[in-house]
Formats: C-alpha cells, sequence, structure tokens
C-alpha cells in the first residue's frame, strides 16, 4: 500500500496525465455555505459561489442546464443556472433534504428529507411536491434504477434499504443492511444495489429481483483500525465492472471488482473522503475530502491519486457535468 508521504511526491510532481477531456465539477462545502466550480481538464477551481446554508446533496439536470443543490438548513433546494451560476429558483423539499436524486427522465427528483422521516417526490415542470413517502428513521440515501420504475432510500437509524414503486409511490419491501447506510447506487443494468453502511463498516449488495442481500463486502486497510474505516459514497463504472467505495476517515477509496466482490485495490486520497462522481468519459473519478478541504482527482486506467485540488470549508457533494 503506498504511504501517504509517497502518495504527495507523486502529486508534487506535476507531470502525471491529467483527464483528457474538459468538463466541470460543481461542489458543495458545507461549512462556509459556497459552492466550488472546477475545470476537470486544467484541475483550477474556476468560480466560487455562495450558496444556502448547509450545501450537502449535489446534483445536475440531464442537460447540464441547472444544478439542484440541498440547502439543508434552509429546508429548500436551490435551482443554480450553469450559465451565470446564479441561483434562479427554488424548490419545496420538506425539512433538512440531505440527499436526491433525479429520475432517468429527467423530470422527477427524489429528496431524503432526514428530520420527517420522508422521501419527497417532486415534479421538475410544476415545481410541486407530488408525494410525501413515509419511510424508516432518518433518511439519507438515494438510488433509482435504470429504467426509473423502483426508487431506493436509505434510512439510517434503521439500518434498512426501502424499495418504493415509483408509480404507486408506495414502499414495496424493506431490506436490512449493516449499521447507517449511508449511500445507494444500482449497478448499470439495474440488477444490483450496492448500500453502504458508515458504522457497520461493510456495503451490502442487494439482488433487485430478489430484494436480498447476496454479498456484504467487509474493508481492511493495513494500519488502519476497524473503526476508522466507514464506507459513505459509492460509484460505480459505466460498464458494471468495477464499483468504487468512498472509506470516510480512512481517508482511501476501495475499488472492487463487482464480479468476485473483491476489493482490488485501495487509494489514498485526502481526509475524510466522502463523495464522489465520474467524468462522463470514465476515465476519471472526483472524490469529496471533507477534513482536508479538497478534492481528489483519481486516473481510473491507473487507479492512482493524479493531483489533488483546494475548494471550500468540508466539500460534502460533487457532480459533473454530462458534457
Amino acid at each position: 500500500m503506498q504511504s501517504r508521504a509517497c502518495v504527495l511526491a507523486i502529486l508534487a510532481t506535476g507531470v502525471m496525465a491529467g483527464p483528457a477531456s474538459a468538463y466541470t465539477a460543481y461542489v458543495s462545502n458545507e461549512k462556509d455555505n459556497t459552492m466550488t466550480v472546477v475545470d476537470t481538464a486544467t484541475m483550477q477551481v474556476v468560480k466560487t459561489v455562495d450558496v444556502g446554508q448547509r450545501p450537502r446533496g449535489i446534483t445536475i439536470s440531464h442537460d447540464g442546464k441547472f444544478i439542484y443543490l440541498c440547502a439543508s438548513d434552509d429546508n429548500t433546494i436551490q435551482i443554480i443556472d450553469t450559465t451565470t451560476l446564479q441561483v434562479v429558483g427554488t424548490l419545496p423539499s420538506g425539512d433538512d433534504p440531505e440527499l436526491f436524486v433525479l429520475s432517468p427522465d429527467g423530470k422527477a427528483l427524489y429528496v431524503a428529507n432526514e428530520n420527517d422521516n420522508l422521501v419527497t417526490a417532486i415534479d421538475l415542470d410544476s415545481k410541486q411536491v407530488t408525494s410525501e413517502i413515509p419511510v424508516g428513521v432518518e433518511p439519507e440515501g438515494m438510488a433509482v434504477s435504470p429504467d426509473g420504475k423502483t426508487l431506493v432510500n436509505t434510512s439510517e437509524t434503521t439500518s434498512m434499504a426501502h424499495f418504493i414503486d415509483t408509480e404507486s409511490h408506495e414502499v414495496t419491501d424493506n431490506v436490512l443492511v449493516d449499521t447507517r447506510p449511508r449511500f445507494a447506487a444500482f449497478k448499470p443494468d439495474g440488477s444490483q444495489v450496492w448500500v453502504s453502511a458508515e458504522i457497520g463498516g461493510t456495503v451490502s449488495v442487494i439482488d433487485n429481483a430478489k430484494r436480498q442481500v447476496v454479498k456484504r463486502i467487509k474493508f481492511a486497510i493495513p494500519g488502519l483500525r476497524a473503526e476508522t474505516i466507514q464506507p459513505v459514497g459509492v460509484a460505480i463504472s459505466a460498464d458494471g465492472k468495477k464499483a468504487y467505495i468512498a472509506l470516510g476517515p480512512a481517508n482511501h477509496v476501495a475499488v472492487i471488482n463487482t464480479e468476485t466482490y473483491e476489493v482490488e485495490k485501495y487509494i489514498l486520497v485526502g481526509q475524510r473522503v466522502w463523495h464522489l462522481d465520474f467524468t462522463p468519459d470514465q476515465k476519471t473519478l472526483i472524490t469529496t475530502n471533507g477534513n482536508s478541504n479538497d478534492i481528489t482527482f483519481i486516473d481510473t486506467a491507473t487507479e492512482e491519486p493524479v493531483q489533488s485540488v483546494t475548494v471550500g470549508q468540508q466539500p460534502w457533494g460533487v457532480v459533473i457535468s454530462p458534457k
């Protein structure tokens, strides 16, 4: 395993190849109420934008025109124009929105309301709430199947993944996972849902057809105590072959073979790695590192860190423009 000093030495050389294509990354900074805009080709900050209080969940419309941002302490979702970087509207989100997911057709936004124990469904054309769905205690993680038919919410205190029919807005199945599930992600073919558990220190792989856990993946990093390994963000490659798991205060991203469920590598990044997102060409993975106030660019071909870039205070979420 690479030492921290070794990685810093590599990053300091400045000779490693950067991302080949130019996209824009948007990072929510939880502590200083800002959003950092980063050019992925130059790996430099373009602009810092003031947003609402305690920004966390962040996503982008499929056409790349609007950012949706959870201003958690303002109990609202801000709509930000990606051309002007101005807030152009808000969405009714319910109390304490933390994470959300955009439907595949781009027409609905599904929001986890942590304090209300609800999932709120919002119609983006009318900007109206269409449904409030009761779930477990402290809902957070949100995922939607590629066909748009199934929504998954994870509830931290209940330690469950709730499967919701997007047509009826009814909970159809409840699957017990490990302690304090934080994030969920479908494989691109919709066959499985991967759910991270921060306190349990595992990732549960759920068969979407059977609604059963088929594998529970554990992590072990030499030199680190087990309690420091706290899985949070999950990103699965477009070909479905690899899953990348942000391991929180362990300061590493785990690379997992999705066929064998084996951890193939641990990538050392910044402190308290929280969430992560791919560039559309899948060549680069960007992580948010909350305690070192930076993001790390990872080359997915070599599975090595390329560069870290300072952003705002306690970066939480990241989303990358679709083009």
